[in-house]
């Protein structure tokens, strides 16, 4: 084979993958689980707050110490989001035009609610990740206080100390947590672990887990509001 065809093939070969069904639910499971260990991660950091301002802002001085890492970091977890919310729904488009509607409606009654939400509660997520980064990275976004460059337990507990802020940090994160439930399922069947046996406890597993990180997040708000981190 000659370089001028193994180009050509090679350049066949990459839009045909995206363009497969398999292709894309390839690639929500790929993103989907940079974004889980993302999540993790992540509630873990935050929840150092209720170990006190030194313990959280140390947490926040070592992120802004990896430099060039972090950019990159957040490069792949935004183009994963993407990634991810472009597949989801070019494939529910896909699903839906190759359903017949009397099909879909059966098949809508017996899918869950959180599946049912998979599709429109991930542009929100985005939405919320940007003004996250914008209000708590950035500080251009910060609501009836001033931002304190460095000072992330001030930053945290000044941002939520408005109501609206938390309620639509609460909102976000519960539809994340609906998010959670439905994807950690559909990713255990797409790493083989399917069976009749264990896809059911597979499933309540996901929903307690993401039930548990739902509630690792909202905690810090709901904790802020009420008076008990201040």
């Amino acid at each position: 084979m000659s370089a001028a065809t193994a180009v050509n093939v090679g350049e066949g070969r990459a839009p045909s993958f995206w363009q497969s069904t398999n292709g894309k639910k390839a690639v929500m499971a790929v993103t989907g689980a940079i974004l889980f260990l993302f999540v993790i991660g992540h509630v873990a950091g935050n929840l150092q707050i209720f170990e006190g301002r030194d313990k959280l802002n140390a947490y926040g001085h070592f992120l802004h110490s990896i430099g060039e890492i972090l950019w990159v970091v957040r490069a792949v977890l935004i183009l994963s989001i993407v990634l991810h919310i472009v597949a989801t729904v070019q494939l529910a488009l896909r699903n839906k035009a190759a359903r017949p509607v009397g099909y879909s409606r059966k098949k809508a009654i017996k899918s869950s609610y959180a599946s049912r939400t998979m599709y429109w509660s991930g542009p929100i997520v985005l939405a919320f990740v940007i003004f996250h980064l914008l209000q708590f990275t950035a500080g251009y976004i910060h609501p009836e206080s001033q931002f304190i460059e460095g000072d992330v337990y001030h930053n945290v507990v000044a941002g939520f100390q408005v109501w609206w802020v938390s309620v639509w940090y609460i909102l976000s994160v519960s539809l994340l947590g609906l998010h959670l439930s439905h994807g950690l399922s559909s990713l255990f069947q797409s790493l083989g672990f399917h069976h009749p046996k264990h896809t059911p406890l597979l499933k309540k597993a996901a929903v307690v887990i993401a039930l548990l990180i739902t509630l690792g997040y909202i905690s810090i708000p709901i904790s802020v509001l009420a008076g008990f981190v201040k």
